[in-house]
């Protein structure tokens, strides 16, 4: 079984608070995108998992790889036989895209269907919460406001069909951990699902990231390239998650000549991709 785990963009993020278990509370809205890895997963009839990774290989060790962990929740809870699994990366760890939270979602989605375990969602929320805080979001893989650590997910009405994507991957990583460890959280004057529904037009005065302050203070770069993004025409520019990628909305195809320098640039027309 093949399948593609794509990426996400946070449209605002709002660090709200610290928890007692050590996470934080956020608001954030979820948005898919069209760049993705590719996953294959072929049961092996053993009682074990092999991984090989290829592409954006991130460091560590595979056997730490989320679609791993994915497949060992399974094997505890459902017993299922063992899979080999072949995970080709497109996108960049430290980047904000969400790439290992879709590879670890899509892994149980694809075991559900290989070993025929017919899981309810909530059960696959239940196992995708334990692999990371935004994995349940890639089980609806849809526009969804998100709050607690990001896994309490609704639906949002938000349609920006027809608007180009640019999303800009610098190289550099950044450490979500350390990022974290720079916000004070506090609430936002209002909740970020009022901002979202704003016109786009008005975003860039009011759908604000709380990390954009002091990552870009640590790596100027970035603050430079969402400039550069705004002088090529953007309607609204801002860095996904914690970063490094910054992504930027456009009415009209885009010339994003000056922000290609030493940044891998992918271009998409947003359209129904989602589930």
């Amino acid at each position: 079984m093949v399948d593609f785990p794509n990426a996400k963009i946070n449209l605002g993020l709002r660090v709200t608070g610290r928890r007692t278990d050590g996470y934080h509370e956020i608001q954030t809205l979820f948005f898919p995108v069209g760049i993705s890895d590719v996953l294959e997963i072929i049961p092996n009839h053993s009682e074990g998992t092999h991984i090989k990774v290829s592409g954006l290989v991130p460091e560590g060790d595979p056997k730490d790889n989320l679609c791993v962990k994915a497949w060992e929740v399974l094997h505890v809870e459902k017993g299922i036989q063992g899979a080999d699994i072949y995970l080709h990366k497109r996108i960049p760890s430290g980047a904000g895209l969400g790439g290992g939270s879709s590879d670890a979602a899509f892994t149980l989605m694809m075991l559900d269907r290989l070993f025929g375990l017919s899981l309810s969602v909530e059960e696959l929320k239940e196992y995708a919460l334990r692999l990371g805080s935004d994995c349940p979001f890639f089980l609806h893989n849809r526009p969804m406001a998100a709050k607690g650590r990001g896994e309490i997910l609704s639906p949002v009405p938000i349609d920006l069909s027809g608007y180009y994507l640019v999303l800009v991957i610098p190289p550099v990583h950044v450490s979500t951990r350390e990022a974290y460890a720079q916000i004070t959280p506090h609430e936002p004057s209002e909740p970020l699902e009022v901002t979202i529904l704003r016109d786009l037009r008005l975003w860039k005065e009011y759908l604000v990231n709380d990390f954009e302050e002091s990552v870009f203070r640590t790596y100027p770069l970035l603050a430079e390239i969402k400039g550069r993004l705004y002088k090529a025409g953007a309607v609204y520019a801002s860095l996904s998650g914690s970063g490094s990628a910054l992504y930027a909305i456009f009415a009209d195809k885009p010339d994003v000549h000056e922000v290609s320098d030493g940044n891998r640039i992918f271009i998409e027309k947003i359209g129904s991709m989602f589930r």
